[in-house]
């Protein structure tokens, strides 16, 4: 049972992977609004070879639809699986040794996820709502990347919780730069989600012409949620799209240097403890830096906006590893210190 217990969650694990990556695809292609009714499409369970119902008055564009409905089916598969695994480890969990704390988490999360996933239609691509999507997406791939490392950790069983004074300053640090992590995602998303992507054209570092033109940064970071308001495309102005674009380039320089400079410590001075995982950190900030650049120069390309999500996600499952791994290292380690 443990054996298949960790072999669920390793596919749940990448089934969320690709729903992620589905979702960046259908935000950044434009066909969010593909299927204008939820959970069906036109009023179908598939996409419809045309619409006569005069209740609907966006035209169906097919290619869009598939692409919002492929998300949902694959969407729905994932949620199915999360599922499992709370009934999984509600009636195995003494042999599992599980507790319910994180399946129980997961299926909130998930629950919540499909009422974002239909806010999202019926707001009409809301900035708050989409961006609160992504990070619900995020939020439950962190958990069952925790649950997975729980597995891992109990399977090898040879790990304890690190509890000495000597350590207890860097795994606030380590909580850190977690924390800043998640913050540049938060940004990276709301800007996606205002389409604040080439709001400084394809110049960089310039923006306009300046390192900091001026901005309107009340209104770039002001909480919209009116009725019967299409966000598809954004409503902003320019000055508000230029501030949100600037934060979220100030956030990368500001994660690139703490998060780098962090890791690179970690390397020369703890590399007993967290082995090559601070290089692979160090090379995946850089990735996501040349994306971000990439996407400002080539003018968001889809490939590399998609790209640019997939390295987030795969950079807060590296800070969440770091983190657990000086919570719990194995205890040969510890006992070198």
């Amino acid at each position: 049972m443990p054996i298949l217990y960790r072999r669920l969650i390793f596919i749940t694990l990448l089934l969320t992977v690709v729903v992620i990556v589905l979702g960046a695809y259908t935000r950044l292609s434009d066909a969010g609004l593909g299927c204008p009714d939820w959970p069906g499409c036109y009023g179908h369970l598939t996409v419809p070879e045309q619409v006569t119902d005069p209740q609907y008055d966006r035209p169906l564009e097919a290619r869009k639809a598939w692409i919002e409905m492929i998300h949902r089916y694959v969407a729905s598969s994932l949620g199915l699986l999360i599922l499992a695994i709370f009934f999984l480890t509600l009636r195995h969990k003494q042999q599992l040794h599980q507790s319910l704390v994180l399946p129980s988490l997961l299926v909130v999360v998930v629950i919540f996820q499909g009422l974002l996933g239909m806010w999202t239609v019926t707001k009409l691509l809301s900035p708050v709502v989409v961006t609160a999507h992504l990070l619900g997406g995020l939020t439950t791939l962190s958990l069952l990347w925790l649950l997975w490392l729980s597995q891992e950790r109990k399977a090898k069983a040879n790990y304890q919780p690190l509890q000495t004074q000597a350590f207890s300053g860097l795994r606030a640090m380590a909580l850190v730069v977690l924390l800043l992590v998640i913050g540049q995602i938060f940004l990276g998303g709301w800007t996606s989600t205002h389409y604040a992507a080439v709001a400084c054209g394809v110049s960089f570092p310039e923006c306009h012409g300046e390192l900091w033109p001026p901005a309107d940064f009340a209104e770039g970071f002001s909480i919209h949620m009116q009725d019967n308001v299409d966000y598809q495309y954004g409503i902003l102005g320019n000055p508000a799209r230029t501030a949100i674009h600037l934060s979220h380039r100030a956030g990368a320089l500001v994660v690139f240097l703490v998060v780098g400079g962090f890791s690179l410590w970690l390397w020369l001075k703890r590399r007993v403890l967290v082995g090559f995982l601070p290089i692979w950190m160090i090379a995946m900030l850089l990735l996501q830096l040349s994306l971000g650049i990439m996407n400002v120069v080539l003018a968001l390309p889809l490939g590399v906006a998609v790209a640019h999500t997939a390295g987030a996600a795969i950079l807060l499952l590296m800070m969440i590893k770091l983190n657990e791994q000086l919570a719990y290292p194995p205890i040969e380690l510890a006992a070198q210190r």
